[in-house]
């Protein structure tokens, strides 16, 4: 009999790595979820306000303090979510660590790029307020 074989299944799992990280991750996405509530829920109306509005009144919905801060923090906690959904997906199912590691460094950037293009442009238009016609 080998001397593996004579270990507990958890004196075998405890040389796997630790099993206590997860947990962080678990309340970040809930966070997020729990977030992009009111978020979402602030879009559905800012949709409506802008649909009416045309161009000027885009311009004039955003340079509202508040409403600059709720499209900038839908835009950055909207990537922040994808990250960590995206980077769940890649962990689950990619197994090669060639493939595993350019998958999540191309999956963090892409989202941190989307997000500082948002929050940039939601900016420019709240704080100059002009642009192409």
């Amino acid at each position: 009999m080998s001397r593996s074989s004579l270990r507990t299944p958890l004196a075998r799992a405890r040389g796997l790595g630790s099993a206590h990280s997860g947990v962080g991750s678990f309340i970040s996405e809930r966070a997020t979820s729990v977030a992009l509530v009111p978020l979402t829920l602030w879009a559905v109306y800012a949709g409506i306000r802008l649909g009416q509005g045309g161009y000027d009144g885009a311009v004039a919905f955003l340079q509202s303090p508040l409403n600059a801060v709720m499209a900038a923090l839908l835009v950055f906690v909207s990537a922040l979510h994808m990250k960590m959904g995206m980077q769940v997906i890649i962990e689950d199912y990619i197994h090669l660590p060639r493939s595993k590691l350019p998958a999540l460094l191309l999956n963090s950037g892409l989202c941190w790029l989307a997000a500082a293009i948002g929050v940039f442009s939601i900016l420019k238009v709240a704080l100059v307020g002009v642009g192409a016609h």
